[in-house]
């Protein structure tokens, strides 16, 4: 279990840009018949653009070398406002907290970001957990001990896997009041096993109140 509790790299921030199919499987298929040759490249797509592609372009050498990049603007309890360094006046920041093994090892990450409120979720999560997980087993989560919710995993890559979850206005007020919600998750190596991660819910309301709202 232990091992298993390890092997979790840090991720970047703001998971929830990454594609949903970063690792899906893909499968191929044999046709009795060849696939028809390639068209000769003609003078309108030389093939130079290929190397063209390959070739840095230079950038704005006065320009913000940051422009880009994450950071952490402030800590709020037990929350990082972890934000992407923009040209606005505002830069885009969401919620984001490390979950450990309860001695100090680093096991999952938790981040989050405000939704329109135009849909049933208010609020979009992300949560990344170690590669050696059971999927079928998905993940669950309960605030302060109450009626756990399970998510299915959406998709892995070799940071970990990821849930990708939307919490309606009554889960986030269950958030905003509750003292701390527990994630399990199975461990595929030990499937009679479960895994508990406390997911603190010190500060929440306050850096709720200063994620951004992602409207696409």
């Amino acid at each position: 279990m232990n091992k298993y509790l390890n092997i979790l790299p840090l991720c970047a921030a703001l998971a929830m840009t990454l594609p949903a199919g970063s690792f899906a499987q893909t499968t191929t298929t044999t046709s009795e018949k060849p696939a028809p040759a390639a068209a000769p490249a003609t003078e309108d797509a030389p093939a130079a653009s290929s190397v063209e592609s390959q070739l840095s372009m230079g950038t704005d050498a006065d320009g913000d070398p940051d422009l880009g990049k994450p950071y952490t603007k402030e800590v709020i309890g037990a929350w990082e406002m972890r934000c992407i360094k923009t040209e606005e006046e505002n830069d885009p920041c969401q919620m984001y907290q490390l979950m450990d093994d309860g001695e100090g090892v680093p096991v999952a990450e938790f981040s989050l970001f405000r939704l329109p409120g135009n849909g049933k979720a208010e609020a979009g999560a992300t949560v990344v957990v170690p590669l050696e997980t059971a999927l079928p087993a998905q993940l669950s989560l309960a605030v302060d001990g109450g009626k756990a919710r399970r998510y299915p995993f959406a998709f892995c890559n070799p940071v970990g896997c990821y849930v990708r979850m939307g919490l309606t206005k009554d889960d986030v007020a269950a958030f905003k009041r509750g003292k701390e919600a527990v994630i399990s998750i199975v461990p595929a190596l030990a499937p009679d096993q479960k895994v508990e991660l406390v997911l603190s819910l010190d500060g929440f309301t306050a850096s709720f109140d200063k994620s951004s709202v992602i409207d696409q």
